[in-house]
This record gives C-alpha cells, sequence and structure tokens, in this order.
C-alpha cells in the first residue's frame, strides 16, 4: 500500500485535542509506524502520558515524546517561552527532515502561533518541508485559518461542559 502522509488538526475549544493525538500515536504505534510527539507549551511536569510512553520506549524505541515547552506561559516567562518555541521548531525541522519518523505530532504548536512564541510563517514551512509520505498533526486551539486549509484532516472539539466550570481542578489521567 502506497503510504500518502497527511496533515492533521485537532483545534477547538474543548478537552481532547491532545488526547486524540496520543490515542493516534498509540494507533500509529501498533501498525509499527515510528512516532514521535513534541510538545510545544507543556513542560517540566509528571503527565500520564509520559509515563506511558516511556513504558513503551522500553520495548521499542519506534515511539517518542519530548517536552519542549515550560508549561503555562505568562508575562514574567514570556522571553524564555519564546526561546523554547524557537528550539522545539528547530527540532521540529530537523526531525522532519531526518527520515526518522512516520508520524511527527506538534502538541500545542496553534498556541504557539495565537501566543506570538512563533510565527504562522514558521508553522506553514513545516508542511512545505515535510516528505510526501509523513503524518504531522497540529494540535490547540485557534488553529490558523491557513493551516486549516492545507490540512487533509480537522477536527474541532467544542466544549459543552467542563468539570473547571464547577470548581474541580484537573484530574490525573484525565487533563494530565
Amino acid at each position: 500500500m502506497e503510504r500518502h502522509g497527511l496533515i492533521i488538526v485537532h483545534t477547538g475549544d474543548g478537552k481532547g485535542k491532545t488526547t486524540a493525538a496520543l490515542g493516534l500515536a498509540l494507533r500509529a504505534f501498533g501498525a509499527g509506524l515510528r512516532v514521535l510527539i513534541l510538545q510545544f507549551i507543556k513542560g517540566k511536569k509528571d503527565s500520564g502520558e509520559l509515563k506511558a510512553l516511556e513504558v513503551l520506549k522500553n520495548f521499542s524505541p519506534t515511539i517518542e515524546i519530548k517536552q519542549c515547552g515550560l508549561g503555562f506561559i505568562t508575562k514574567e516567562n514570556f522571553a524564555e517561552q519564546k526561546k523554547s518555541a524557537r528550539s522545539a521548531i528547530e527540532l521540529a525541522q530537523k526531525e522532519i527532515l531526518s527520515g526518522d519518523w512516520d508520524l511527527i505530532i506538534l502538541d500545542e504548536i496553534n498556541y504557539a502561533v495565537k501566543f506570538g512564541l512563533l510565527d504562522a510563517p514558521e508553522i506553514l514551512s513545516l508542511i512545505e518541508i515535510r516528505p510526501p509520505e509523513l503524518h504531522l498533526v497540529f494540535t490547540g486551539r485557534d488553529a490558523l485559518p491557513e493551516l486549516i486549509e492545507v490540512a487533509d484532516l480537522v477536527t474541532e472539539m467544542k466544549l459543552i461542559k467542563h468539570p473547571f466550570q464547577k470548581g474541580i481542578v484537573a484530574q490525573s489521567g484525565i487533563e494530565f
């Protein structure tokens, strides 16, 4: 079967963008694809996905996750966040061109643009440089209209109800 790399976007204000991308990573890994997950905002936090993927990596080096971000973006850490995002986009470019992966997930990259850590042309250039058989997944709210236009698959998660609205804090294994 000839593989055609897809551009996939998970966006919207509802929960589930990263969760859907991680589910896709698990499916791809199970199908024998080599999977890399680059998290552009998340960082310095122990999460269920990090623990689970570390276990999988013990069995096979064909799935990897790298936290490139520093966590929540604030006025106080904006310059540091911008520097971190710059390193992450350079890493993404290198990995896209490496030929080492069949699927690369760019988790929360849309936020990096929304908050001014990266520019739209930088994000769109990742699509231009990718080998035609490489699948790329972009997650985060407020995906660029230009990204949605060139994507093969776009899913918008819509918020209907969230526990945070009742004052319930993020739950381990559900939110992280």
